[in-house]
C-alpha cells in the first residue's frame, strides 16, 4: 500500500510562481513513477509531469514545458513540482499520484493507483 500525501496548493497572481511538494509513502528500496495531475472544472484530467525514481526520466506536458519543472529531493524523498510563470489557464485542482512502474502512457493516469487529496492552484489575471 502507498499513501501519497502533497503540500497545499494557493493563489498566486499571473506571472508568479508556486511550489507543490509530494511525498508517497510505501515499500522502500523500490522504485516510484510518480505523476502531477490537474483538473479544471468542465475539463478532462490531464497530466503535468512525471518523474520516475528508478533512473531520474522525467516528462512534461507541452502545455508546461519551459514553464514547469519537476525534481526529486532524494535526501527528503519528496517530489517537487516548481511552476513558474503561472497563467491563468493553468487554474486546477492538482493532484500527486504515484504508482511502481514507468508508464509511457502517462497523460491521463488511468494506470496510477495512488492519488493525493487534491489541492487547489488558483492563477488570477
Amino acid at each position: 500500500q502507498v499513501q501519497v500525501v502533497h503540500s497545499v496548493g494557493g493563489s498566486v497572481q499571473a506571472g508568479g510562481s508556486l511550489r507543490l511538494s509530494c511525498v508517497a509513502f510505501g515499500p522502500a528500496y523500490v522504485n516510484y513513477f510518480i505523476g502531477w495531475f490537474r483538473q479544471a472544472p468542465g475539463k478532462e484530467r490531464e497530466g503535468v509531469a512525471t518523474f520516475y525514481t528508478g533512473d531520474g526520466t522525467t516528462n512534461h506536458a507541452e502545455s508546461v514545458k519551459g514553464r514547469f519543472t519537476i525534481s526529486q529531493d532524494h535526501a527528503k524523498n519528496t517530489l517537487y513540482l516548481q511552476m513558474n510563470s503561472l497563467k491563468p489557464e493553468d487554474t486546477a485542482m492538482y493532484y500527486c499520484a504515484a504508482d511502481f512502474r514507468y508508464q509511457n502512457c502517462w497523460q491521463l493516469g488511468r494506470n496510477f493507483n495512488y492519488w493525493g487529496q487534491g489541492t487547489q492552484v488558483t492563477v488570477s489575471s
